[in-house]
């Protein structure tokens, strides 16, 4: 699959450009693609759905504040997309404000609700009485700060946020984690799926029969009976009533292997729909261990045992 146009969360200078540029970088794009911010996550789905841009960028995980309900939400919504790579960029904020202003003039800050979240202690002790104002992304505080499209006197944002739209840094490496980590993914259209390498994560979308107790168990043990570990798991409402619920779910391993295969045809068969969002190499490039029960080798001499056993 040839990708030559990109589009990511936007505004400029976001941590997700940096997660397309790196990409980008991994794949030899940089020179010849074009890369264009969206709105939102929704916004650079449709993009992708309607060939206006081969491939989106999106976050999809923060090893803080856990998975990204927008993008999970579109994700799920927007119907048939692919994951062909996922990217993670370490998150770091600063506290930006416009040239001029002092530290003793923040009495207001803006931020997206993930980037606050991460920089609260921070926020508390040197700045405990600066009102917090939520902002579309981290960015876009930086960017509305600039432009005076804000009531924020300060902006908690990348580096490059602040560099991009000429603001002063008066405070660096302002995050309470300094391992923070983003994780994104990057969607296309239906395609050719990336080619196992043995350190693999597959997506899904598993929506419950009903809210009977043990519905969610009974996926779960599709899993664990063949060894595939959960790197992740989300519940988000369907929206068809009350105590409904659908799961997101990362899993450790390809859809070419049988027993991950053979553990998504389980869940078909136990849920009400199952949309599968793609298989594709982990950015860590960790080899999830195998029992020798699970093994491709195991399941065929399985299959060999039952053919010889029937008389074929």
């Amino acid at each position: 699959m040839t990708l030559q146009r990109f589009g990511y969360l936007g505004p400029e200078a976001t941590f997700t450009e940096a997660a397309l540029l790196t990409f980008l970088d991994s794949r030899g794009l940089r020179e010849t693609a074009s890369i264009e911010p969206m709105r939102n996550a929704p916004s650079a789905l449709d993009a992708v759905l309607e060939g206006d841009c081969d491939a989106a960028v999106v976050p999809i995980e923060n090893s803080v504040e856990g998975g990204v309900p927008a993008t999970i939400d579109a994700l799920t919504e927007h119907g048939r997309l692919q994951i062909i790579a996922e990217v993670v960029v370490p998150v770091r904020f600063v506290l930006a404000v416009k040239p001029g202003t002092t530290k003793e003039e923040v009495t207001s800050f803006g931020s997206h609700p993930h980037g606050e979240a991460q920089v609260r202690a921070f926020m508390s002790e040197h700045y405990p009485d600066a009102v917090y104002l939520p902002t579309s992304s981290t960015a876009a505080a930086a960017r509305d700060l600039a432009n005076d499209a804000g009531d924020h006197i300060a902006a908690v944002c990348p580096a490059l946020a602040a560099q991009r739209y000429g603001l002063d840094v008066i405070a660096e490496d302002i995050g309470d984690r300094q391992d923070a980590v983003t994780r994104f993914v990057v969607v296309t259209r239906p395609g050719p799926i990336p080619a196992p390498t043995g350190a693999d994560k597959t997506t899904i979308v598993a929506a419950l029969r009903s809210d009977r107790a043990g519905s969610l168990l009974e996926v779960l043990e599709q899993f664990s009976s063949r060894g595939i570990n959960m790197s992740r798991i989300e519940s988000r409402p369907t929206g068809d009533g009350l105590g409904l619920y659908q799961f997101s779910i990362d899993l450790l391993g390809h859809i070419h292997e049988a027993r991950m295969a053979e553990a998504l045809q389980g869940v078909h068969r136990a849920t009400l729909k199952l949309s599968f969002l793609g298989s594709y190499p982990s950015s860590d490039g960790t080899v999830a261990p195998v029992d020798p029960t699970t093994t491709d080798e195991s399941f065929a001499a399985a299959a060999d045992w039952l053919r010889s056993s029937l008389g074929d």
